[in-house]
């Protein structure tokens, strides 16, 4: 059975996997990113750990089928080069070239957002289906778009951005230049941007601007706070229609619903599936379920292993 290893490269941790051709985890590890070293060591601590798993689980380097490494922002598949990585103050980095030249294997890549999307869609709450929308709800809103287990890239691989659906042109100012994207109500950053300004405005509200966190915005929410309701009502509301535009489009089968924000559950799904129904064309509605990702933090890693095969 081959085997391949799955990178997903944070601003934080590098984490990788081995997995096999069912998408299961044989090993897996983490180290320090250490990006303020620099990006040529960043490409040696990835080939560092790629050496590091294949050792742990006694599979010889000959035997791995390639390497799948997701990475947290803009790629060119095709010149393997990682275009603009904010997080890690990358801009315009060979990555297929040197990292093909230390280890011998192939090298294949994919942002991260897309590497999470394909892990879930094959062996996560998607599995089993042909066409999954998977969206990310962290500090940013990423997506990523699977058709028959397989990423729809788009022409130069900005297909599935739907964190960046302008919804509010007037809105807050958002990191891609423009205003009121999607990112900016839905995500981790947008929902705490949102609360604070309530609390700075004078909202009613039990919240407190010292170490909030979107946990407690969704408890407060629960409980009644007027604020924090209408912050949850705001950010479900935005994402149910974002998604319903992106279902109209692409009619998936399954819309699944991952990252931090995602750990809310009822708080966020009841809401948001409301206004998903709202939105999209009832056919659309028959159809598509909207669920929890089931893989966690493995996602990435499985998902980029998934590159490889």
């Amino acid at each position: 059975m081959k085997k391949a290893i799955g990178i997903d490269l944070g601003g934080t941790y590098i984490k990788g996997a081995l997995i096999d051709e069912q998408g299961n985890i044989v090993v897996k590890e983490q180290i320090p990113t250490l990006r303020e070293l620099g990006s040529e060591s960043i490409l040696e601590r990835i080939a560092e750990l790629v050496r590091h798993l294949a050792q742990l689980s006694e599979v010889p380097m000959t035997s791995i089928a390639g390497v799948g490494i997701g990475i947290p922002g803009f790629i060119d598949e095709r010149l393997g080069m990682a275009v603009e990585v904010i997080n890690i103050g990358w801009k315009q980095v060979r990555v297929r070239e040197p990292l093909e030249k230390i280890l011998q294997l192939p090298i294949f890549m994919d942002n991260d957002a897309n590497a999470a999307a394909l892990g879930e869609a094959w062996v996560g709450a998607g599995r089993g289906t042909n066409s999954a929308i998977c969206v990310t709800l962290g500090t940013g809103v990423g997506g990523g778009i699977v058709f028959n287990q397989k990423i729809w890239s788009g022409t130069n691989h900005m297909g599935g951005e739907l964190g960046h659906f302008v919804m509010d042109p007037d809105g807050a100012p958002c990191n891609c230049g423009r205003k009121g994207c999607l990112e900016t109500f839905a995500s981790a950053t947008g929902i705490l941007r949102m609360a604070s300004e309530g609390i700075e405005n004078g909202v009613p509200t039990s919240l407190s601007s010292v170490e909030l966190s979107t946990k407690e915005i969704f408890d407060a929410a629960a409980a009644g706070d007027e604020l924090a309701e209408t912050v949850v009502t705001k950010a479900a509301e935005m994402l149910g229609r974002g998604l319903a535009m992106a279902a109209d489009l692409i009619n998936p089968e399954i819309i699944i619903i991952g990252g931090g924000v995602a750990k809310a559950g009822d708080g966020l799904f009841v809401p948001l599936r409301k206004a998903f129904i709202r939105y999209a064309l009832p056919r659309v509605v028959e159809v598509v379920r909207i669920v929890p990702a089931l893989l966690g933090n493995d996602a990435g890693v499985v998902g980029a292993g998934k590159l490889t095969f």
